[in-house]
């Protein structure tokens, strides 16, 4: 199903066997959760993964010359491509191509969850997703709080990573949920530290509380724990 070699063809080929696999039922609930300029044909994301691990077998260079970026399961399978190159220096251009792509939530996680290049220069892609964390776009700055939630909770970077939270200043959805989620599983692995930040900070309220509310949410948290951090929400 997926060409050997990519030029207008067999792109062309590409796109009608993803038409293919179009479900309209899951298309209808991904709606109500994901809203993006792309149209949507509704296939799920491990097929998703299936397609681009056939992809990346490929030339990926050629593929990724030639995308078309039209729908959004094509840049879901892109991210994953992406993620997937070994060669740091391509990887580098790719990714800074591919994020600009990115509109949504699930384009975006997806994406920054599964990049393999990440572990093997930790140093240099936690500097570039502290940059990324620091953008005024909505969804570039979220990549880079989720390389960062998805690679780097480690206390290595603790001091750090608190450090871009407090300059981080906006009132985006996206952003905000995205640093709530991080300074959630921040306390889950480090409670002490993440507490003191959680007393002293430059959050927004809306960012405050609604990390304070995913942490009561957790199973891993003691009601004594939840009962002191309801006590830090902003009024």
């Amino acid at each position: 199903m997926i060409p050997t070699t990519w030029n207008t063809q067999t792109y062309q080929e590409y796109i009608k066997y993803l038409e293919s696999l179009k479900d309209q039922n899951y298309k209808d609930f991904q709606g109500k959760l994901i809203f993006t300029k792309y149209k949507m044909l509704g296939i799920r994301i491990p097929k998703l993964r299936s397609i681009a691990k056939q992809i990346s077998k490929t030339n990926i260079s050629s593929f990724l010359e030639i995308t078309q970026n039209k729908y959004y399961e094509e840049v879901m399978v892109n991210g994953f491509v992406v993620a997937s190159i070994k060669d740091e220096n391509l990887f580098d251009e790719y990714f800074i191509q591919h994020i600009k792509f990115i509109d949504d939530w699930s384009l975006c996680d997806s994406f920054c969850n599964s990049i393999k290049q990440v572990r093997n220069n930790k140093d240099k892609y936690f500097k570039i997703a502290i940059e990324l964390s620091l953008s005024k776009e909505e969804f570039i700055s979220r990549v880079g709080l989720i390389i960062i939630l998805s690679h780097f909770l480690e206390e290595t970077y603790l001091k750090e990573i608190f450090k871009v939270l407090n300059n981080i200043k906006t009132d985006k959805y996206y952003v905000n949920m995205a640093e709530a989620w991080l300074i959630c599983e921040l306390y889950i692995k480090y409670p002490k530290e993440t507490t003191k930040f959680l007393i002293k900070n430059k959050l927004n309220k809306f960012t405050q509380n609604k990390s304070i509310n995913k942490i009561r949410e957790s199973y891993r948290i003691s009601k004594e724990e939840k009962d002191y951090l309801n006590t830090l929400k902003r009024k």
